[in-house]
């Protein structure tokens, strides 16, 4: 498909799971039924969250977690073909010299993994966990170029993950999460304007790019941030703002519904550089200071 032949709009999904931690069967089986209602809707593309097997950082991933491809990895394949959809996920990879990595899977419609991204800023509770990843792509697809990354690659202090995907041409970013919190926060509270919402604007903003970060919902139960909450409020993003949300809550399992606009890529290498650069100070100095 030629770069005028892109599909310039897109029907996807935001899989807001329930993961529990050391219950790869549960949670799989509640992704495949997000799978299928995104189909029924008519969505295109799921994106599902962070580590959907054993959920992020659980111990049980060191004895348990299955190579990629394994057996969680042709489930997602399988359930793609079968249903006709894009899918994004996170799951927990092990290799066979035992070394794990928080990995994302973008699986197309006909089954095959495309990009497999181990996760680069791994935040210091989970270095004992996962090795640190050292390759980003993108790779093409009917509405253009999709980057992956995941969950903290989105930090400030690593805000250059997403934007050298968008540099690297992506039109779609996506972002498998696991946003947690205190146990204290309420759905009054709002800590992810700095932590989420500024960042992924920016990215969206500087690329003209859609940006999809999907988290996970419940009480992380082992590892270091045990009786820690996970409470959705995934996004979706674009230099218009947030198109796409889930609801701010711990129990708040559910699919969201975006339908956006992509945009084709018009400017690329040192033209789109020279663009980044005189729109770019300004905007960052704007976004970070609010």
């Amino acid at each position: 498909m030629s770069r005028q032949e892109k599909k310039s709009r897109i029907k996807l999904a935001m899989g807001q799971l329930l993961v529990e931690g050391g219950e790869p069967e549960r949670n799989l089986e509640r992704a495949k039924k997000m799978i299928a209602q995104a189909k029924e809707y008519g969505a295109e593309l799921i994106v599902l969250p962070e580590t959907i097997d054993f959920a992020w950082t659980h111990p049980s991933a060191f004895d348990e977690a299955l190579p990629i491809p394994g057996a969680y990895s042709n489930r997602l394949c399988s359930w793609a073909k079968q249903y006709g959809i894009y899918i994004c996920a996170g799951l927990t990879e092990k290799r066979s010299d035992g070394r794990l990595f928080n990995t994302a899977l973008l699986v197309d419609n006909n089954g095959e993994i495309l990009i497999k991204y181990h996760k680069i800023n791994l935040i210091e509770v989970e270095q004992p966990y996962y090795e640190i990843g050292d390759i980003l792509r993108v790779v093409d697809s009917p509405w253009g170029k999709i980057g992956i990354n995941i969950c903290a690659d989105n930090y400030r202090e690593s805000v250059h993950i997403g934007k050298t995907l968008g540099a690297m041409g992506a039109r779609i970013i996506l972002s498998p999460s696991s946003w947690t919190v205190n146990h204290g926060i309420s759905e009054i509270d709002d800590p992810y304007e700095d932590k989420w919402v500024k960042p992924l604007s920016y990215i969206a903003t500087m690329y003209d790019c859609l940006v999809i970060s999907t988290t996970s919902v419940g009480y992380i139960v082992g590892g270091p941030y045990e009786g820690k909450k996970m409470v959705g409020c995934s996004l979706a993003v674009t230099e218009k703002g947030i198109i796409g949300q889930g609801q701010f809550n711990e129990f708040a399992g559910e699919v969201i519904y975006v339908d956006a606009d992509i945009h084709p890529q018009n400017a690329f290498g040192s033209v789109l550089n020279q663009k980044i650069s005189s729109k770019g100070f300004a905007q960052e100095v704007d976004l970070w200071k609010k």
